[in-house]
């Protein structure tokens, strides 16, 4: 349920009514808008009055919202959120790309991949240290000692790290990770997500290979509900029964998460398509849509990397991506302006 407020309402007012609806037992969202502000009821409200809430002299109109996520939703929070990592800004307008290997394997390896996608304007660097494979004899990451490469190689480049997580257990040494990432297989990992939701890090959630767009949603949810306001959801693709690329970018995910929800999303390419050369079309596909940023897999010798080689860029196609997605946001922008 929202509760839409009249324009100009005195904050007093509007303190005595948040009081009245908290005493019914449900919990409040506030969001004030540049049109308007609202109240979010959340929670179980199949007994709060409608009548009664309309009847309040600020109120100007109440609604119920069918939809079972209400934090992520739009209606509950329609202002875009961005989210404000160490100066730098997912969402707002701004286009972030994040960038790095798919696995931290050498000191000299995660500095060296860092140094370059810098130089190039990646915004973020990423790099699993904490790997979960598909087969339990494959490369599974340098675990704690990988956590610590990434923070040298944040310090010799001031980029912030992302780096995914596996378990609730292991929060404690995430602490001083910048952005923490839920991949795929760990999207309905509830538990997880609940303990996330008592952090205040920013969360990268990734969407599950078979999930629906409403289920991605209801795992943010989990998050917030716990209060972590500080969600960024990511499109990797979804398995189909294409063969001939690992997993089908559904880029309708872009529009879709703008239109029902507030939370910023970017597009994971080359996990989508597993195939290098597909990165960069993938990419330009992404920003036409309205993404607010990319991930993508780069390694500097991806012939001789431990793990998802194939669909990783060198430096030199990063550079070259990275000049191809500039120039099409600065025209999008200009474009933008126009109107």
């Amino acid at each position: 349920m929202i509760v839409i407020l009249k324009a100009h309402a005195e904050q007093n007012k509007i303190e005595a009514l948040t009081e009245q609806i908290r005493q019914q037992g449900v919990s409040i969202h506030y969001s004030q808008g540049q049109t308007e502000t609202i109240i979010g009821l959340v929670g179980d409200t199949t007994h709060v009055d409608e009548d009664w809430l309309r009847a309040n002299e600020i109120v100007a109109d109440v609604r119920r919202v069918s939809e079972p996520y209400k934090l992520v939703n739009r209606r509950f929070h329609p202002e875009d959120t961005h989210i404000t990592v160490a100066g730098r800004t997912i969402g707002e307008g701004s286009f972030s790309v994040i960038a790095g290997p798919c696995s931290v394997e050498t000191e000299e390896q995660i500095i060296s991949v860092a140094r370059s996608v810098k130089a190039s304007g990646a915004a973020f660097l990423r790099g699993g240290a904490f790997k979960p494979r598909t087969s339990p004899y494959s490369f599974q990451g340098l675990e704690g000692e990988g956590l610590r490469l990434l923070k040298i190689a944040r310090k010799v480049t001031g980029l912030p790290i992302v780096t995914e997580i596996m378990s609730e257990n292991q929060l404690d040494d995430f602490a001083d990770v910048d952005v923490i990432q839920v991949g795929a297989r760990n999207m309905q990992n509830f538990r997880l997500l609940k303990e996330l939701g008592h952090s205040r890090k920013p969360i990268l959630l990734k969407r599950g290979l078979s999930s629906t767009m409403e289920e991605l949603f209801m795992s943010a949810e989990y998050i917030m509900a716990g209060g972590n306001d500080n969600v960024i959801l990511c499109e990797r693709g979804i398995r189909t029964f294409e063969k001939m690329i690992r997993n089908n970018l559904d880029i309708s995910a872009v529009p879709i998460i703008k239109a029902k929800s507030h939370l910023p999303v970017i597009i994971d390419p080359s996990h989508a398509a597993g195939i290098a050369w597909m990165v960069e079309p993938l990419a330009r596909t992404a920003v036409a849509a309205g993404a607010d940023g990319l991930m993508i897999e780069v390694h500097n010798d991806p012939s001789k990397a431990l793990c998802d080689g194939a669909q990783s860029l060198n430096p030199q196609q990063f550079d070259h991506l990275m000049g191809d997605i500039r120039r099409r946001v600065a025209f999008e922008e200009k474009t933008l302006e126009g109107q």
